[in-house]
């Protein structure tokens, strides 16, 4: 792992106690077993480090660690989404393209690359028959024959419905965008600047076995692991708990080599409006979502035959959980890797890192700080690192929102109310901010000054008592 994924007190924290590593251990213990599991492997990521593994096994003495490959299913799928969010980054398409400007690709026609990432492209659900997760790719050699009878089961953008296809599609733009096979691509842009040397397309040892467990007796079946060629990029690679641990680091922090924070924290944004207040589950650009506990994860699950996974990072608590079983169904690894996460926050809450000054201090930006008003609202201005600036409601009700810097001199705003509107600061004649124009909402040093610039003006008169 690289040394930008650890924060300034990582090493001071490095260590799990050990009441923490036995509850850890027994949650592994208890999945597998109860999951019926040949193999289970856990392990824990905090401030960016890998801190804990663990696994248990039903052979003795062969308990997988964490060099040992695994098949990571739908994982995949986040990979592919960083690939295609670099081609967005770099100005090579733009989320809004129709597919069909970049790929002749009828059978997808109205659909959008972001529709594709957040699975709201309206395609079916799988490729044309037989099975294809237990077939050779050989079955569907071009992309056109991934499509059944009914490509589209909805209309484009209308809901969220899980496509495989939909990714497939995606591999294909990121391999005509690029000029050569994704695989390649992800090697070469992901991977090797990650660190990632035990991620592959195809398993390379020491890696498990793919097996079926008998739904009524304690027997075993061995899974076939194809090649699915066109459909890969919708669950194709093998990983290990200690790559997986180097790419959830990224997932919370970025790196600048491959895609920084604030593209992460896009893709980690709810692309499809959560079903109800207490919505436990969604989805993003390429990233799932989910509420477990009260705690806000993300990441992805992942499932080909013989082989279960889950990878999920908590940014609050700057935790990620990893679980990996070699067993097409059973183990409930979305669940465990979820406790993981759980287990170390609640046994060893995260401690902060200490307050600092910022670095340096423009005094123009210095002096826009404190007080303004909306009407007769009153809002705080503060100042944070990079000449962002955060704009609070006092008392903590209304709209509040967070500001990226501009070379221009503006500000765009991240989350809440104002995420995408434009922040200006107004001078008056003599040179001083005057007001702050918000997507021309108007904020002023008083409520209702009567030489303020108060759209629709300021009653002569002023403030009074009835």
């Amino acid at each position: 792992m690289t040394a930008s994924h650890l924060s300034p007190s990582s090493d001071e924290f490095a260590e799990l106690l050990p009441a923490t590593r036995r509850a850890l251990l027994r949650r592994v213990a208890v999945g597998q077993a109860e999951g019926r599991a040949p193999s289970l492997a856990g392990a824990v990521v905090r401030e960016g480090r890998l801190v804990w593994t663990g696994s248990r096994s039903c052979v003795d003495g062969h308990a997988p660690d964490a060099d040992t490959q695994y098949r990571i299913g739908s994982l995949t799928k986040t990979f592919v989404a960083v690939l295609v969010m670099r081609l967005r980054d770099e100005g090579l398409l733009d989320l809004a393209d129709p597919l069909t400007k970049h790929l002749e690709v009828p059978e997808a026609e109205g659909a959008t690359v972001a529709q594709l990432l957040s699975h709201t492209s309206g395609l079916a659900a799988e490729a044309r028959g037989p099975w294809w997760e237990r077939t050779p790719g050989a079955l569907r050699p071009e992309t056109a024959d991934i499509f059944g009878e009914r490509p589209l089961v909805h209309p484009a953008g209308r809901r969220h419905h899980y496509s495989n296809p939909g990714f497939a599609l995606l591999g294909a733009l990121v391999e005509r965008l690029r000029g050569a096979p994704w695989g390649e691509v992800l090697a070469r842009e992901v991977l090797e600047p990650l660190g990632m040397v035990r991620t592959s397309l195809e398993p390379r040892a020491p890696h498990a076995g793919g097996w079926a467990v008998h739904p009524w007796a304690d027997v075993l079946l061995p899974e076939p692991a194809e090649d699915t060629g066109r459909m890969a990029p919708a669950g194709q690679l093998w990983s290990t708990a200690g790559d997986l641990a180097r790419f959830a680091a990224f997932l919370l922090d970025g790196d600048e080599r491959v895609l920084d924070a604030a593209t992460l924290a896009e893709m980690r944004t709810p692309a499809v409006a959560p079903d109800g207040e207490n919505w436990d589950g969604g989805y993003g650009l390429g990233v799932q979502l989910v509420r477990v506990g009260g705690r806000f994860l993300h990441g992805h699950t992942g499932s080909m035959p013989g082989f279960l996974a889950t990878l999920w990072v908590s940014a609050e608590d700057r935790l990620a959980g990893i679980a990996l079983a070699n067993a097409t169904s059973g183990p409930a690894v979305s669940a465990l890797a979820a406790d993981l996460v759980g287990i170390v926050a609640e046994h060893e809450p995260r401690i902060p890192d200490p307050w600092r000054p910022l670095p340096e201090a423009d005094p123009a930006l210095l002096a826009l700080t404190g007080p303004w008003y909306w009407g007769a609202n009153p809002f705080v201005l503060r100042l944070r690192a990079d000449r962002a600036l955060e704009l609070s409601p006092v008392g903590g009700k209304g709209r509040g929102s967070r500001f990226r810097a501009e070379p221009n001199g503006s500000w765009t705003g991240l989350d809440g109310y104002y995420a995408g509107e434009t922040l200006r600061v107004v001078e008056g004649e003599d040179g001083a901010p005057a007001h702050l124009d918000l997507g021309t909402f108007v904020f002023t040093r008083e409520p209702y000054a009567p030489d303020g610039a108060v759209p629709g003006g300021v009653d002569p008169e002023g403030w009074r008592t009835l």
